[in-house]
């Protein structure tokens, strides 16, 4: 790779004005992977400031053997990839399966090695490119005009399961707790429009303005959109260590600084959302044993409450050293997916997820990230996120909450209404 680094005050243009001209000139291409923190402080840091594009076609693998084709595929890298873990891989970590429509149509893994892959930080970028054409790509960017911010005004959004099917859904998860079947379970809905067009980029923009988050990012894959706003870190490695950050337990924003400490206070010290954060820390410290040295896995903190533009959420930070016969693909097939957006017993839960949800979740709590080419991997979990068919013209995004014994119905319906205002917002 051809590599140069540019200082921003010899640019004509500021840092963040730079990247909105390169996601825009970043556009034309049909692949394109965009991650940003935000600059929001959070444990362990948030994504770095990437944006990756290529023309050519993704890496190939094995739908039926995926993690051993990406294992053998890593063995080739060269450079960093970027890229995604479908949901529905949970068919090849456990004998599961996914039976439910699927709207959209991502693959089951994606990853591409960019053409040309740009760094932004506080004061210079660092341009990549497997030409010698960096001068080239800098003035193009710079002669780009960047996406405006857009909403879309007239998008008719309508909710897969009615609220009456939603709280018999949660009855039924009581009910197969009280069974002893599952003590905790991610149940998720869709909300979707059809026959609709959007300029996927600048409703991205829109959605990262209203909701900017640590674990923001923008996919094009030819034809298919992700505009994602998580706040859910999956998973990072960074050398031999394993971080993986758990969300469990959302409460609004207050009006004013007082009303927001006292509701943060409130969360912190709610019962119900206190054991459902437990309960899945104990699950991800049990993905993480099975690839990392014994008694290197802990919880370095516990229940912490962090503020997002539209909701506080109480997060724990769990890490693990990595044995040193095991490598990235042991950690993910370990890990894979995210339980806190299953529940637990994991397997239960994801055989339960199956038989009650309506739609397929596919990219929907799966992770989109990038690998470096020493392996070090920083993957979100993809939730608050918006996805787009631009050839079907179809366009749907999930929301769920953890069902509890102690789950008021009502509650929870109110809950994911609340995890999908920021989207709601910026669609009507």
């Amino acid at each position: 790779m051809f590599s140069a680094t540019f200082a921003a005050t010899a640019l004509p243009f500021s840092i963040p004005e730079l990247k909105q001209k390169a996601l825009a000139w970043a556009n034309q291409f049909r692949l394109v992977a965009f991650y940003t923190s935000n600059q929001i402080d959070y444990p362990f840091g948030g994504f770095e400031e990437l944006l990756a594009v290529s023309s050519d076609e993704p890496i190939p693998f094995d739908a039926q053997e995926t993690f051993e084709s990406l294992r053998s595929n890593l063995q080739a890298q060269q450079t960093t990839w970027c890229g995604f873990l479908n949901y529905d891989l949970k068919n090849q970590t456990e004998k599961l399966s996914s039976n439910n429509p699927d709207h959209i149509g991502f693959p089951s893994i994606f990853f591409f090695e960019p053409e040309v892959y740009v760094y932004f930080n506080t004061d210079i970028i660092s341009i990549n490119s497997s030409a010698n054409n960096i001068n080239f790509i800098l003035s193009s960017i710079l002669q780009t005009e960047p996406a405006t911010p857009s909403a879309n005004l007239s998008i008719n959004v309508q909710q897969r399961v009615s609220k009456e099917k939603y709280i018999a859904n949660v009855e039924r998860v009581r009910a197969h707790i009280l069974e002893g079947d599952v003590y905790e379970l991610n149940y998720c809905m869709e909300f979707y429009a059809k026959e609709v067009t959007i300029q996927p980029l600048a409703l991205y923009q829109a959605l990262n303005e209203a909701s900017p988050t640590p674990f923001s990012g923008y996919l094009k894959y030819e034809d298919k959109y992700l505009l994602c706003a998580s706040p859910e870190r999956f998973l990072k490695k960074d050398g031999a260590t394993l971080i993986s950050q758990p969300i469990k337990g959302t409460i609004r924003r207050g009006a004013t600084p007082e009303e927001d400490q006292q509701l943060q206070h409130q969360l912190r010290h709610d019962e119900k959302e206190l054991a459902e954060n437990m309960m899945i820390v104990d699950l991800v410290r049990n993905d993480l044993s099975r690839s990392c040295a014994t008694g290197t896995v802990k919880v370095t903190e516990m229940f912490g409450i962090y503020g997002f533009r539209q909701v506080s959420q109480m997060i724990s930070t769990i890490t693990g050293q990595l044995r040193p016969e095991n490598d990235l693909v042991e950690a993910l097939k370990g890990t894979f997916p995210m339980g806190s957006m299953t529940g637990a017993p994991k397997i239960s839960a994801m055989q339960l997820i199956e038989e009650l949800e309506d739609t397929k979740r596919g990219l929907y709590s799966g992770a989109f990230g990038y690998i470096k080419p020493n392996q070090d991997c920083d993957f979100n979990v993809v939730i608050r996120s918006i996805q787009y068919n631009a050839s079907t013209s179809y366009l749907s995004f999930m929301v769920g909450s953890a069902i509890t014994f102690d789950s008021d119905p009502e509650q929870e319906y109110a809950e994911c209404l609340l995890k999908a205002q920021a989207i709601l917002k910026v669609l009507s």
